[in-house]
Formats: structure tokens, sequence, C-alpha cells
């Protein structure tokens, strides 16, 4: 009677944790790398990007350590190379926890411990010992009373099911069906969740060509063309879903409902060798940005839509130590540096929010060595056919260049790609475009896209601010030589305060004097505004911050 009642108590407990927590989307830190950035750095671009949830592959002291007081939450894993030792001796579990749980709680939030990766698919003469050393740790935890704020999984490969569409049908492979019966009973057992490692980039390439690139990506696809579970009738629109549902099916067939899936690897390289067409950074872009879109949405899968699914991005860097092909090695968001591969907004991600500005951080610009007649015949596509706003690049227009090919390309093409890349625009144009994750505005602004008046040039933490001087506030339409002729007639009459360095927490010292209108022109944002520096107002007379032009140019 006492056992059904804490039974009872276990599952009001994980409902409630649940319902509170709602899904997340965390990354995977591996350390295969030649040049691993500090624990202190490590964490630091976590908790810059508002990252709260992250794995370990194994439980390093120095990256546990950094975690103290930071509130992230950490799973930890125990490789697949100490899984023997683990699972052979209960003294060599209780001791693993000791060291590298216990010793670290409750200032680093360690909520998981991830037994092993992939280990009946990948190490399977170790298959014996997963079971057991789940137990034995399981024993360590109940010891030092940490079983309620420690769960114990072990990450499985999707090739554990060898059909895993239609997801009704899936079942893992009957091979391990002891094993499989034995883990799942301890996951019931202890309120814990399936971990799967999930990678449609594998299900897309090794399909052969059976399900569509956008089914693959979380895209649209055509109504014609909707995928179904004949035996359920259930639409999926990505594979994503299908996957994890497989997996729900799978346990089912062994008699087991109600224990939740957690993703623990899921994500899409940026770069691959020349075999391997589909590793590059649009896609990689597209399939993390959606997955965090639909993960936030708590909408669940089709066969369990009211059981949200928690994910793990892979990964935090590209590790170039892990061998293989290229593909393998580049799956990550960040170079050890700290700077942005691609852009993923996990600050929304930590509040659970919808996300925004998906391209933030990719520009896609012409390639200074392409041949000017091939940039002309991509810049005539990008503004006819391909539907990009190319306004602001007409004669006449702030953003035109008449001798800057490449840059008025650039504006095209990276007006189109913001425009298109979620519906699959591609960053192309005849091999005359790429991608690129600096900022352009970091080494030249688009002269002829400042315009007049007030120029502001972005980058990560500086804005420069150049102040007019007697004439130049006024509408655009300066040419770019009149406009260099006016920067050094600001220079020359303002004296060196005219050009004044601020940092962006700054630009709330800009006291407005009467309202702002917003104009867009394509990638250049035109504001007609009234305000001054506050703290160099001395300097102008009220005629000169009456009206001002201010230019904001990504290109």
């Amino acid at each position: 009677m006492f056992t059904g009642i804490w039974k009872i108590s276990i599952l009001l407990l994980i409902f409630l944790f649940i319902k509170v927590s709602g899904s997340f989307v965390g990354i995977n830190i591996g350390t295969d790398i030649s040049t691993l950035p500090s624990a202190s750095n490590i964490v630091s671009i976590l908790q810059a990007h508002k990252i709260k949830h992250v794995r370990l592959f194994d439980a390093d002291r120095q990256i546990l350590s950094s975690l103290a007081n930071t509130g992230i939450e950490v799973m930890v894993g125990v490789p697949n190379d100490q899984l023997l030792r683990v699972g052979e001796s209960r003294a060599a579990a209780a001791d693993w926890v000791n060291r590298n749980v216990a010793a670290y709680l409750p200032g680093t939030n360690i909520t998981y411990i991830a037994v092993g990766n992939e280990v009946l698919t990948s190490i399977p003469n170790a298959a014996l010992v997963l079971v057991p050393a789940m137990q034995f740790l399981q024993s360590a935890l109940l010891a030092a009373n940490l079983n309620f704020q420690v769960k114990i999984s072990s990450p499985q490969s999707m090739d554990m099911i060898l059909k895993s569409f239609p997801p009704s049908t899936a079942t893992f492979n009957s091979t391990w069906s002891p094993v499989m019966y034995n883990f799942l009973q301890f996951l019931k057992n202890t309120g814990s969740s399936f971990m799967l490692n999930a990678q449609p980039y594998y299900g897309y390439t090794r399909g052969n060509g059976i399900f569509p690139l956008q089914y693959a990506l979380f895209r649209s696809l055509n109504p014609d063309n909707q995928i179904m579970d004949p035996n359920t009738l259930s639409t999926y629109s990505n594979m994503f879903d299908a996957m994890v549902d497989s997996a729900y099916y799978s346990m089912q067939e062994l008699n087991f409902s109600g224990i939740p899936i957690i993703v623990t690897a899921t994500g899409w390289p940026s770069s691959g060798g020349d075999n391997e067409p589909f590793a590059n950074i649009d896609n990689a872009l597209a399939y993390n940005n959606n997955l965090v879109r639909h993960v936030l949405n708590n909408s669940g899968t089709p066969s369990q839509p009211k059981s949200p699914i928690n994910a793990y991005i892979h990964e935090l860097f590209n590790e170039d130590l892990i061998p293989g092909p290229l593909s393998e090695k580049n799956w990550g968001l960040f170079f050890p540096n700290g700077t942005t591969i691609y852009e993923l907004n996990f600050e929304e991600v930590a509040g659970g929010g919808s996300v925004t500005s998906p391209m933030a951080g990719i520009f896609c610009v012409a390639n200074n060595s392409a041949d000017a007649r091939d940039l002309k015949q991509g810049l005539d596509w990008a503004c006819g056919p391909g539907g990009a706003n190319c306004s602001a690049i007409q004669s006449g227009m702030p953003c035109y260049e008449d001798d800057n090919i490449v840059a008025v390309a650039s504006y095209a093409f990276n007006d189109y790609y913001h425009r298109t890349q979620s519906s699959g625009g591609t960053c192309n144009f005849g091999h005359t475009a790429m991608i690129t994750a600096n900022d352009p505005n970091r080494q030249r602004v688009h002269s002829a896209c400042a315009s007049s008046g007030l120029l502001l040039s972005r980058s990560e933490t500086v804005v420069e601010l150049v102040l007019p001087c007697a004439n130049s506030c006024q509408l655009p339409g300066l040419s770019k030589n009149e406009l260099s002729e006016r920067r050094s007639c600001d220079l020359s009459e303002l004296d060196p305060a005219s050009s004044l360095p601020l940092r962006s927490h700054e630009l709330s010292q800009l006291h407005p004097a009467s309202s702002s209108q917003l104009y867009p022109g394509g990638l250049c944002f035109f504001t007609r505004v009234s305000f001054f520096p506050a703290r160099h107002r001395e300097l102008f007379p009220a005629r000169y911050y009456e009206i001002a032009l201010v230019a904001f140019c990504e290109i």
C-alpha cells in the first residue's frame, strides 16, 4: 500500500516539474577541440547567450566548478570507457557519484546523469552492464539522498529502431529486447526520461531521397505532398517529430507508456566535404532555428500532443579532433573565441518565448572575386523574379553606387536571403555570393546608404556617431563624393568632439526632442528624428538638432 502511495507521489512531482519548467532547448558541450576555451570562458559564452541547460559528455571538473552558482542545469555523463567499471562494481558507482555529482552539489545544478552514449549500437559488448551501471548509480544517489535532485538515463541512437517510418509500426531491434525491457522498467520505476539522439540530418542523407529536404528542416511542405502515417492517419510536418514518435511507439510495443522523452542530441552540420552537399550553413541555420521554434511552442508530437519535448542542440563548438568525415567536425554554433558561426536566439530560448531575428549575425554578400557580369545577372534576378526589395539601390536613391557592383549586389543578395531563407532561399546566385558571419559594418559603412545627417555604424559593442555640419540635415540624395566632403566639413567645423564613439548602452543618453518615424528601405533603415547628445549639447545650436536623418545600414 505504501508502495502505491510512493509511486503516485513521484508521478505528481514529475507532473508539477513539467508544468512549472516548460519545454527548453539546451546545448551539448563536447571537448574534442584542439583549442578548447577555458572553463570560465565556456561559462561566459553560455551566460552571454542565456543558455540555461547543458549536457556534458563526461564530468569535467573545471567546467563543473565554473558552472557553480550560475543556475544552469547540467547533465553530466559517464563516458563509454568508464561504463564497464561502474557497471561491475557498486563501490565504483558510489565513488563516481561522490566525485562527479555530490562534490559539486548544491552549487552546481546537476539534474541528470547520462550513462554512456548510444551504448547498445556503438559498444554492444557492454550492453549487459548498462542497466546494472544505472542501478548502482541510483543506489548511490539514494544513499546520498540525491535521488530526487538527480535522475539517471542513457542516450539511445535512432539506429536502435530498425524502421522508424511509419512511426506507428516502429520497434526496437529485437536483439536487445531483454536489455531494453529492463532499461525501460528502470526509467519507469525512477520517474526518469528516455534519452534519444535524433538527427534528421542522418535521416535525410541516408534516406536515398525518400523524404524531401524541407521535411528534415521543419519547412512547410506542399499541401499535395503531406507525409502521413497510414495506420494512424497522423500527419507529420517534420522528421524530428516522426523520430520521436517512433521511439514512443517502440516503447509501447514493449508495453511501456508514460515515459517522457528528452532529445539529448539534435542539430545539423554547417560544413562538410565535397561529397556532403547538405552539410552547409544554410541548412544548419534553418534546422536549428526552426527546431527552437518547434520545441518552445510546447506542442508535443502527433502521437503525444500533450507531452512537450525538451532538446539539446549538438553542439557548442566544432570538434576538430573527432575522427570521420568533415561534417562530423562541424556541428558547433560557436568558434572557440566565442564568436558565432551563426546566430541562435538563446535569450528567447531561456525565456520560453518565440524566437525573433533568426538571421541575426548571418550575411549573404557578393564575392569580391566574382565576374562583374555574373554579379549583374544575379542582381537582376534578385531584384526581379527573386522579389528582393531593391528600391534603395536604384539610381538616385541613397544606397546606389554606380561604380561598386559588389556593394549593390550585396544589398540585393542579402535582402533576398533574409526574406526567403526560412522557405528555402539560398545564398548562391550562380556561385557569386557567399555566407559570412562577419558583419561588413565592422570593416566599412556603405557610404552611399549612409545618406546625410547622423550616421550610425553598428557593430557588437561600439556605435560611431558622426554629427552633421551646417547644411547636411536634409533628405537623402547626396552623392558619395558630396557625402565625403560634408563629413570633412563636419570634422573641420565642429572640432574633434564631432566624432563621438558611443557604447551601445549610452544610446539611452540620446534625448529625443520630438517623436520619430521609421522609414524602412531594404536593409537600410532611415529614421527622421529630433535629438542631440545630452553630454555635448553646448556644441550645437538648436537648428542643428531640430531635425536629423539617421541611417542604419547592414551592408
